[in-house]
């Protein structure tokens, strides 16, 4: 009786003190990949897929529901698979390279992609960021799970008869053999979109658990191998490639995914991105807000992807998609610097320096090949958006201290970035010898005219900052003159940035609200505020503060009315922001997305804190519907990463981060060298988006941003929040963030 009651009491110990601990949650199960999946070419909310990867990694996979050479791979209304495919596409837009898929068949042998597609139910669908599982309708079940470069399969058939594997290598050229004697497929693929040299190929190697009875081809660079499993035996099929040759593709496969059986691939990617995640840990909030949170972290941390491999001595060696040749070191790919110079990279820089450093090398590598710095790289250089963001993330990652890459061959990069043009516009500076004459780039003679003098003027200010930090004064001086030159496209008589000929004349016929001609992917009512580097100067143009805080207001009550000017006809871009029904603002792309941001500039921080916190709550879910528009490799997610934790990188390379309102009560960056920077919202919540009182460690701070440095020390930010907005803190001079002329 007495070791009875011993027992009970021992028992009941460890109750209370498992009740007492707190739950550790896996962050990767808050995270939903098919966030942002409903949508199509008239309109997007997210244009994401499912990714099945690591952090970065070389490849990801995803079902395949739409048909071969779609930018539509994966669209959430769609009823049928059509293969699993390792994918490297970071954009419908830009499409797809280096893409082969495997897909299961039962029955009736059909390799067609049009026709081999099985019907399936979101019922019977779980994806997850390390493992993505579906039973189809006719019982053949298919689970997956990837490293960087390989995957590992688990396949079942219902019944004994028909059980195929059907392997595309996409066409273009592209090649699958089976060979008998190693059980397994090696196969090529062509298949590009753009931005590679001839000799471009993917090698890959296929390997299953079972024998094989039969196999073939067809004249589509299309195989199939034949099983004769039990019904519902378990088949592994395990896989991995290389963009080097088939015995880097056999290093891989040896290193990564051989003997391996799929929860062993599932659990160390599981924790892979729980580590990745663990980084920023947010509390409070609903289960909906922190299920975004993470969905959004997820995303902005799959692009750029690493396009390195180890070598047999396990160093990073890299095929180049700017030469053709084999490289020592690192090379990343599959992001447009347009979208994300603005919040991705600047995320990286602050919790996750060590990828940002190698990221930056990895600009002054595609220089040293190429003669250029990629602004849209897929592998290689894409004629795709505007701009010299390249510059932007070199600068910004210098100043916060990240030095892994060789500051005279950089500034050597971004100062020949702004004196050439490459064979396609987005490559070097389209404009550059009228941008240089005038002060501007002339409209109609060059396209997206003022987008680019706006850019290019941020850029110059970012190249000027680089050379002052780097001991080139005379170049900082001659840079920071240009980076003026966003004055000379000011309309004074309408208010807003226009465009001007060679000539000096203003373009007839002023619409604020035209789409296309001298601008990108939007209007004046956008591109207006995209002077990053200098809000006080932009004000001075408005007229003051209190006319720059008058204008950000009547963008969000003007008419949600537009004129696609010369894109004639309504662009996706153009229907999401009349979706959004918030005036003028248009969330869903990116040339708007840091003015909320910009009350801080002009005194007035608590319509900064009701805008941001509206936006986090109305433009974005969870869900297939979760975005307002493209998610951009990660740029719209990584806005509501940076906004939901309360402040925001405005001008990246000023080191600053601008005030909004935090959506949780309490969020903790983990930091180099064991740092923590913990942001505290006290009384949080729906209602209560304003912040009344404020103390950085433990001192009062009435500041409207916070530096880096204060960040990298760690400590802590106290916000005291309320329903009712403090019209008296954060209105000095001396509160402001910073600006060129300010």
């Amino acid at each position: 009786m007495l070791m009875k009651k011993l027992i009970c009491f021992f028992n009941l110990c460890l109750l209370l003190v498992s009740c007492g601990q707190k739950s550790q949650v896996s962050l990767v199960s808050l995270v939903n990949p098919l966030m942002g999946t409903e949508s199509t070419f008239e309109f997007s909310h997210g244009n994401t897929y499912p990714a099945v990867a690591v952090p970065w990694g070389m490849n990801f996979w995803s079902p395949q529901t739409g048909k071969n050479g779609s930018g539509w791979m994966y669209t959430y209304k769609d009823s049928l698979i059509r293969g699993f495919r390792q994918t490297h596409q970071p954009s419908p837009w830009i499409n797809d390279y280096g893409t082969f898929s495997i897909m299961p068949v039962w029955g009736e042998l059909t390799m067609d992609n049009q026709k081999r597609g099985m019907r399936f139910s979101h019922e019977n669908e779980k994806a997850a960021p390390d493992c993505y599982q579906v039973k189809f309708d006719n019982g053949v079940s298919t689970a997956l799970s990837a490293t960087s470069r390989g995957a590992v399969f688990e396949i079942t058939y219902p019944s004994e008869e028909g059980q195929y594997i059907v392997v595309d290598a996409y066409q273009h050229g592209g090649s699958v053999v089976w060979n008998k004697e190693e059980n397994c497929i090696y196969g090529i693929t062509h298949y590009n979109n753009g931005g590679v040299p001839e000799n471009f190929a993917n090698y890959f190697i296929i390997e299953f658990d079972k024998p094989v009875v039969e196999s073939g081809t067809d004249e589509n660079s299309c195989a199939y191998v034949k099983f004769q499993l039990e019904a519902g035996e378990k088949m592994t099929v395990r896989t991995a490639s290389s963009f080097i040759s088939h015995d880097q593709a056999r290093l891989n496969f040896n290193r990564e995914v051989a003997g391996r059986s799929l929860a062993e691939v599932s659990a160390e990617a599981k924790k892979i991105w729980n580590d990745q995640l663990g980084r920023i840990q947010v509390e409070g909030g609903t289960h909906e807000q922190q299920k975004t949170f993470y969905s959004c972290l997820y995303r902005t941390l799959l692009f750029p992807r690493e396009f390195y491999e180890f070598d047999s001595d396990n160093k990073p060696v890299y095929y180049s998609p700017y030469d053709g040749q084999l490289h020592g070191g690192y090379m990343y790919t599959d992001n447009g610097f347009w979208d994300t110079f603005r919040a991705v990279h600047p995320l990286f820089t602050l919790a996750y320096p060590e990828v940002s450093g190698r990221i930056m090398q990895s600009l002054v590598n595609a220089y040293d090949e190429s003669g250029f710095m990629p602004e849209w790289a897929s592998p290689g250089h894409r004629g795709c958006m505007i701009g010299n963001n390249s510059i932007s993330l070199l600068t910004d990652a210098w100043m916060k201290g990240i030095r892994t890459f060789d500051k005279d061959k950089a500034l050597e990069a971004m100062l020949h970035q702004t004196q050439a043009r490459g064979e396609i516009a987005s490559v070097g500076r389209d404009g550059y010898e009228e941008y240089d004459r005038l002060g501007y780039v002339p409209y109609p003679e060059v396209p997206e005219a003022t987008a680019k003098t706006l850019e290019y003027a941020y850029a110059d200010w970012c190249l000027a900052r680089f050379a002052e930090a780097t001991g080139n004064q005379e170049i900082a001086k001659a840079y920071y003159k240009k980076a003026q030159n966003y004055r000379n496209l000011f309309y004074p008589e309408k208010g807003f940035m226009w465009a001007r000929d060679a000539n000096g004349k203003w373009r007839d016929n002023f619409d604020a609200t035209e789409w296309g001609g001298p601008f990108t992917e939007g209007c004046s009512w956008h591109w207006t505020w995209s002077v990053f580097h200098d809000p006080e100067g932009l004000s001075t143009l408005l007229g003051g503060h209190e006319q720059m805080a008058e204008r950000l207001d009547s963008m969000f009550t003007a008419p949600n009315t537009f004129n696609y000017g010369t894109y004639g006809f309504v662009i996706h871009e153009i229907a999401e922001m009349v979706a959004l029904n918030m005036g003028q603002y248009a969330h869903g792309n990116q040339p708007v997305q840091h003015a909320i941001y910009l009350y801080n500039y002009v005194g007035q921080p608590w319509k900064a804190q009701y805008h941001t916190r509206n936006v986090l709550n109305k433009l974005y879910n969870s869900g297939p519907q979760g975005y307002c528009g493209d998610e951009d490799n990660g740029q719209t997610s990584a806005w509501y990463v940076f906004t939901a934790l309360g402040f925001y990188p405005v001008c990246p390379g000023a080191s600053e981060y601008v005030l909004g309102s935090p959506l949780f009560n309490k969020a903790t960056l983990s930091l180099p060298g064991g740092k923590q920077f913990v942001i505290h919202a006290e009384n949080a919540s729906e209602d209560n988006c304003y912040i009344r009182s404020a103390t950085l460690n433990g001192k009062n701070f009435s500041h409207n941003f916070l530096k880096h440095e204060e960040l990298m020390q760690g400590g802590e930010l106290k916000l005291i929040m309320d329903c009712v907005p403090d019209k008296e803190r954060g209105v000095k001079p001396e509160d402001a963030p910073y600006s060129y002329n300010k």
